[in-house]
């Protein structure tokens, strides 16, 4: 598969947008005055879970994204196939 140089900074985007968002998201979910009783409530565990999900998903993409870039920067192709060898020795 291959990934254009726009897709791949796009991955990163959303990888940092990720991180930017979520964390701020978990930290306003604490200081919610629903978020605790006697310990954790059902309200907190589900959006820490949520928080969780959200960021592994961010990472996982942010990383795609990097490898994008990074490939697209030194031409790398891991679509190519090498070339047949008894096909360019039967052709003589």
């Amino acid at each position: 598969m291959t990934l254009s140089k726009k897709a791949g900074w796009f991955l990163v985007a959303v990888g940092v947008w990720s991180w930017v968002i979520w964390p701020t998201f978990l930290k306003n979910i604490w200081a919610d005055d629903r978020s605790w009783s006697d310990g954790p409530t059902g309200f907190f565990l589900v959006h820490l879970v949520l928080t969780t999900v959200s960021l592994t998903i961010g990472t996982a993409v942010g990383w795609l994204g990097i490898r994008g870039v990074r490939a697209g920067r030194r031409g790398h192709t891991d679509h190519a196939a090498p070339p047949d060898r008894d096909l360019i020795d039967s052709s003589r």
